[in-house]
């Protein structure tokens, strides 16, 4: 009992909204890195060329038996491209596989964006407030809708890539969709949460 009084202590609390708020900006400035790599076409991928199929291959080498991968990053979706018919990847398919990388990355940067808003309200003892209902709540629907249709989104600019492309790309996409949802509805159930008291509290207020 008395660990969970020092954890709910307002000290700590903003202490810990402290560290999260830099967290939240440290990962807005990696998603904004990464997104950057990718369209300089250091996005990986499995590649079958006339030569032979490539793990871990990027559009911007030639030599694609080179094992140096520094600088690159990953979806985590199964990407698969094939090459055209002069053993090369179209460029439409590199447009294509940063924009699926975009898909994934904005979304989160605006997410991190109000999660860290939220984090200097509490910094500031300003925890029950609209505004924190407000920013939760777009945090939740941002995860959600990343979850939910992000994969859509990405099978259909890889549809769209195939049709005006000679070389050819898949995607297997969709397998964590189900862990980004349930921390999602979790915000916006706290975004309730927040809301509901603020409620409350100025109905007590308008008593008194």
């Amino acid at each position: 009992m008395e660990f969970i009084q020092k954890l709910a202590d307002e000290r700590f609390a903003k202490s810990a909204a402290r560290f999260m708020k830099f967290v939240c900006y440290f990962l807005i400035c990696f998603y904004i890195l990464c997104t950057i790599v990718s369209f300089m076409g250091r996005q990986t991928f499995f590649l079958h060329a006339r030569g032979g199929s490539f793990e871990r291959a990027i559009y911007a080498e030639e030599n694609h038996n080179s094992h140096s991968r520094s600088m690159t990053v990953s979806m985590g979706d199964d990407i698969h491209v094939w090459t055209n018919d002069r053993n090369q990847i179209d460029l439409t398919i590199q447009i294509g596989l940063s924009l699926m990388f975009a898909v994934h990355t904005v979304p989160m940067i605006v997410a991190f964006w109000f999660l860290s808003r939220v984090c200097s309200n509490i910094q500031q003892g300003q925890i029950f407030t609209e505004k924190n209902a407000s920013y939760l709540l777009y945090y939740g629907l941002l995860q959600g809708s990343v979850a939910v249709f992000a994969p859509l989104v990405k099978l259909l600019i890889c549809w769209l890539a195939n049709l005006v492309s000679d070389s050819r790309m898949s995607i297997a996409t969709g397998q964590d969709a189900f862990n980004m949802l349930i921390p999602g509805v979790g915000f916006m159930i706290a975004a309730y949460i927040i809301h509901y008291g603020v409620h409350l509290q100025d109905e007590v207020d308008h008593t008194l």
